[in-house]
Formats: structure tokens, C-alpha cells, sequence
């Protein structure tokens, strides 16, 4: 029996959902036009993913595209910073469950709660920990990893192992020398420059 990677109707429809689901980014995610990037950098692009990962399909296709790329690395966990992890980590985190193979889900606050339990790290239940565990951070859209770095961070604090930093689009804007330098693996969904030919 073919293997998935080797299953050219699998293949197909991988590269059909990618193709799809970049229709999707472009037309409810991508504008042009001047703005200011949390990096502080100036630009004349923008992603904004949340309509994206909100719409039914976008949601479905990110998860699936997503849940791909990670289901043979063995992980525990997968999260990263608020607020553009958290619709990521959670839709994987379902489909996980739904393909037999679960990776629980977290977010890491960009400053603690100043009351209750006064966490960084959210999700997990009373007694669970992030110690020892194999974890991917997820982020929509990434600039410098500056943003990711602190979700690196907090869960690097929290005792847990950063296997991968996942991008659903890379700006392509020094976010790959970032890592490199910090010795963590990184990789990407879509390059922005996918998205600038047209």
C-alpha cells in the first residue's frame, strides 16, 4: 500500500487545499497599502490572518495544512502568543483528536493575568505542566520572531522542549535568521512573497 507521501490523489489534494486556502488569504487576509507592523517596521503589504482562521473553510484548510506539516513530529503540545495562536492551536488541536493522533493546545499571554492564577501559560488543567513536553509554537503571521520568541520564551520557562516554530505566512522579513541564530527550526506554510507576484 503507497504511503500518503507517495499517494499522487493525496498529493493532489494537499496541493488543491494549498491552493485553495491561499485564494482564501488573499482575499479575506492580504491588502496593500502603508502600515505599521508590530515589529515597528513600516510597510506597504499586510496580513491580517483572523478573518482567515474565523471563516469555516479558512479554519478547516489552516488545521488541515497545519495538522500535515506537524502529525510526524511527535509532539505534545502546540500554542503560542495570544491572540494569533489561539484560533491555530485550537482547531488543531480538535482535528488532532479527530485524526486519532491529539496534541493538546495552550496560549501564552503577552503579559500575565493580574488576578486569579496569575498564569503566562493558559489551557492547561490543574497539575499539567509543560515539563518535558514536545512542543510546537504557532503563529500567523510572522515578521522578525520577536513575537514567537516570547511564546519561546514562556514555554522554555514552563520546562518545555520547542521542537519547531510554525508560521502560517512568513513576511519573509528576518524571521528565518532569528531562529537560525536562536537554534530553533522554523518553517512556513506561505511566503508573503506568494502573495506579492499578483
Amino acid at each position: 500500500m503507497p504511503s500518503a507521501s507517495n499517494d499522487p490523489e493525496n498529493a493532489l489534494s494537499k496541493s488543491a487545499s494549498r491552493a485553495r486556502l491561499a485564494e482564501i488569504i488573499r482575499k479575506r487576509s492580504f491588502g496593500r497599502g502603508e502600515i505599521t507592523l508590530a515589529s515597528g517596521r513600516k510597510s506597504d503589504f499586510y496580513f491580517n490572518l483572523k478573518p482567515t482562521m474565523l471563516d469555516p473553510e479558512g479554519a478547516t484548510l489552516l488545521a488541515e495544512l497545519t495538522y500535515e506539516a506537524l502529525k510526524d513530529d511527535n509532539l505534545d503540545f502546540v500554542g503560542g502568543l495570544e491572540m494569533g495562536a489561539v484560533p491555530l492551536a485550537g482547531a488543531i488541536a480538535q482535528l488532532s483528536w479527530i485524526k486519532g493522533h491529539p496534541i493538546a493546545a495552550f496560549f501564552v499571554r503577552k503579559k500575565p493575568k493580574e488576578h486569579g492564577a496569575r498564569l503566562a501559560v493558559e489551557g492547561l488543567a490543574r497539575g499539567e505542566t509543560l515539563q518535558g513536553k514536545r512542543i510546537v509554537i504557532v503563529e500567523d503571521v510572522t515578521t522578525t520572531g520577536g513575537s514567537a520568541l516570547k511564546a519561546v520564551e514562556a514555554v522554555r520557562d514552563a520546562g518545555g522542549e520547542i521542537v519547531l516554530v510554525l508560521t502560517m505566512v512568513d513576511r519573509e522579513e528576518g524571521a528565518s535568521e532569528t531562529f537560525a541564530a536562536a537554534g530553533i527550526a522554523f518553517r512556513s506554510l506561505y511566503k508573503a512573497g506568494e502573495f506579492l507576484k499578483g
